[in-house]
């Protein structure tokens, strides 16, 4: 969030090219700091024996897990169907130039925008859901749908301030979904597999951020930034009420 804005206003200020200069030093201060930490980032494991890591083997196993367990993949689906609609976000900035004609300041106001939704949607979605999984499956749901809801809205608001209102609604919901569906699987998986589990989360929606995104893109370049914002918007609604739905049994089961 305050990356996002102070970047549009430090583009606004001193040129596009300056503040790619100032990102590009940022990351190297960040390399930095990450390379001075001493203090070992796991636990040793007595007994255990090192092998060579493989990346479509582990995949493999993580998917066959997620077919034996209801709950894991329904929580790995929860990312890929949010994900169905999140390659909107890739029109923020177009959205900014072309519907409100903000510049680089505006640009950096929506996406600012976004990162306060997305830092406190996870916070207020914790406190409500605790531990309790069915819960938790539902608010994932119902927060792709809120995501949908707040972004139609941005699409079609007169005002950009409207509009940075909207997407920080939209990404309480985006937030308290992806964390709480990562969440879902530490609590699920077991401990040997944990890691290939959310990795293999992450790779799916990554495919599907991936994919949404470019479609986005090009849907935007033939009808307009405001009418693809729309046409995502719905797509993303429709996904999460088809996964609330298909839920609702395994919810159902889970509280008896």
């Amino acid at each position: 969030a305050v990356g996002a804005g102070l970047g549009g206003v430090f583009s606004a200020a001193f040129g596009r090219n300056a503040a790619f200069v100032a990102d590009a030093v940022s990351f190297v201060l960040a390399a930095v700091l990450i390379a001075g930490i001493r203090r070992p980032m796991q636990e040793d494991r007595t007994g255990s024996t090192t092998r060579r890591v493989r990346p479509m083997a582990d995949m493999a196993e993580a998917a066959r897990l997620a077919r034996s367990n209801t709950v894991i993949m329904a929580l790995m689906a929860s990312k890929a169907t949010f994900a169905v609609g999140a390659g909107i976000v890739s029109q923020l900035a177009v959205l900014a130039s072309n519907a409100f004609e903000a510049g680089d300041a505006g640009r950096g106001a929506l996406l600012g925008s976004r990162g306060v939704g997305s830092g406190l949607g996870p916070i207020i979605a914790a406190r409500l859901v605790g531990r309790d999984m069915p819960k938790l499956l539902r608010v994932c749901g119902l927060s792709g749908l809120g995501f949908s809801v707040a972004y139609l809205f941005a699409g079609l608001s007169p005002a950009l301030w409207i509009a940075c209102i909207c997407v920080a609604f939209a990404h309480l919901g985006g937030g308290a979904q992806w964390t709480l569906s990562t969440m879902g699987l530490q609590m699920e998986s077991p401990d040997a597999l944990r890691g290939r589990i959310i990795a293999g989360d992450f790779a799916l929606v990554t495919l599907m951020l991936g994919v949404t995104s470019t479609l986005a893109g090009v849907v935007s370049e033939a009808i307009g930034v405001r009418p693809t914002v729309t046409v995502f918007s719905v797509l993303a609604a429709t996904a999460s009420l088809a996964y609330l739905t298909a839920t609702r049994g395994l919810r159902r089961r889970l509280r008896t």
